[in-house]
């Protein structure tokens, strides 16, 4: 375990059942005794759509709206973060296009910053509606969802799968909140719907074979936007392909000798998978198949991982208990133990490792900790000494404000 408990926690004995049970549900999942709600005869889609209900339900909603208006902390310093930040600006101009174009490391980058900027701003957006009752946020959200509704066609070049991924993920967030909070009009909502439907939903649900952090992030969007759409189809294939990805992204020693695979990579040798896994040959319990490329890309995989699981706990079926859970909090912990400073072993991505999770621990840990009552002493360190968590400008943001020690 990559998190200890702490020493005289009155919640050790809670959290040593919890974690038993987490364990205990992944080696029933990975002997195939205990299947994945879902999966099956079972449907992961629920029978009704919760809304709003893409990684903020309204309970978290209403609870954080709650906090800040009292000034309680961290709440009300990762709000006033939030509205000083550029994309809380009532000013902000959309900047849409026809054909993002988006290449290798941003280059080109027709559309590609201002797509994903506008996305979170929306979001920024509606979340500042629902806080201040202030309808210029939601009529902001709204001008920024209708610009580019009303042109966007298609996404291209090589990164364009993640790119639809990223922008995909905020924009489902922000029309959550404002289709079933906002109670004035917003005509182009359907407009915006079909945009989701065809331009992004189209380039993501087939997922990708790229590395894992891809088709992590294409599934948290192709996820998001099947509860906005209803859409009980796509949401099962998403959350079908979420969980291979899943498996295959974080290891647990539960997996065998070698992590698990998805089939289509035909990574069928162990040498494929070494270097698959970025030349790491040793495979130890939360380790991730990008751990020895950086933290950076591994802290998207690892987000986008915990917004799934929010999601569909906020549509009624909760993966925390299953393999899922274990392998988010075992990651949690991995990286978190090694971003703290802890001196890498040699076995360990040749004895080092480059640092940089990014602002990407509040969902997992709130979940897993607060809720089930786990012990994770280095994830609580990381999260606390990193709060208020920001936005890492592509697709997370502000989630000390929606979900730092959040009961619902």
């Amino acid at each position: 375990m990559q998190d200890t408990p702490a020493p005289r926690r009155r919640a050790y004995r809670r959290s040593r059942r919890s974690a038993l049970a987490l364990t205990a549900a992944a080696t029933l999942l990975t002997t195939g005794l205990l299947s994945w709600p879902g999966t099956g005869r079972a449907q992961a889609a629920p029978a009704t759509f919760v809304h709003p209900g893409v990684t903020v339900s309204r309970a978290q909603l209403d609870f954080t709206r709650e906090k800040v208006l009292a000034g309680a902390q961290p709440w009300k310093s990762a709000y006033d973060q939030m509205m000083a930040s550029k994309y809380a600006s009532l000013g902000r101009t959309p900047q849409p296009r026809a054909v993002v174009e988006c290449g290798s490391y941003s280059n080109p980058d027709y559309g590609c910053t201002d797509e994903r900027q506008d996305a979170i701003a929306a979001y920024t957006d509606a979340l500042a509606w629902y806080i201040t009752r202030d309808e210029r946020y939601a009529k902001k959200a709204i001008e920024l969802m209708d610009a580019w509704s009303a042109v966007l066609t298609d996404h291209t070049n090589s990164n364009a799968p993640l790119q639809t991924g990223w922008a995909g993920s905020s924009w489902p967030k922000a029309a959550e909140i404002i289709k079933y909070t906002y109670p004035g009009t917003w005509a182009n909502s359907g407009r915006f719907a079909s945009m989701l439907r065809n331009v992004y939903l189209s380039k993501i649900i087939n997922g990708s074979n790229s590395n894992g952090n891809w088709e992590l992030s294409m599934m948290e969007a192709a996820v998001g936007i099947s509860v906005f759409l209803e859409d009980k189809t796509s949401y099962d294939t998403a959350m079908a392909k979420f969980r291979t990805r899943t498996a295959a992204y974080v290891y647990l020693a539960s997996d065998g000798d070698l992590p698990k695979t998805v089939p289509s990579q035909n990574l069928n040798t162990r040498d494929k998978i070494v270097s698959y896994w970025q030349g790491q040959s040793t495979f130890v319990t939360g380790l991730t198949q990008e751990t020895c490329r950086d933290f950076t890309h591994t802290g998207y995989g690892i987000s986008a991982i915990s917004h799934v699981a929010e999601t569909s706990r906020i549509q009624g079926q909760d993966l925390y208990g299953t393999d899922v859970g274990e392998r988010l909090r075992q990651a949690l912990g991995f990286q978190a133990k090694y971003e703290l400073g802890t001196a890498v072993p040699s076995w360990l991505c040749g004895g080092a490792v480059k640092r940089g999770l990014g602002p990407v621990t509040e969902v997992g840990y709130n979940a897993l900790h607060n809720r089930l009552g786990v012990a994770m002493t280095n994830t609580q360190t990381l999260t606390e000494q990193n709060r208020p968590a920001g936005s890492n400008n592509l697709f997370v943001a502000w989630e000390t404000l929606t979900h730092g020690d959040n009961p619902n």
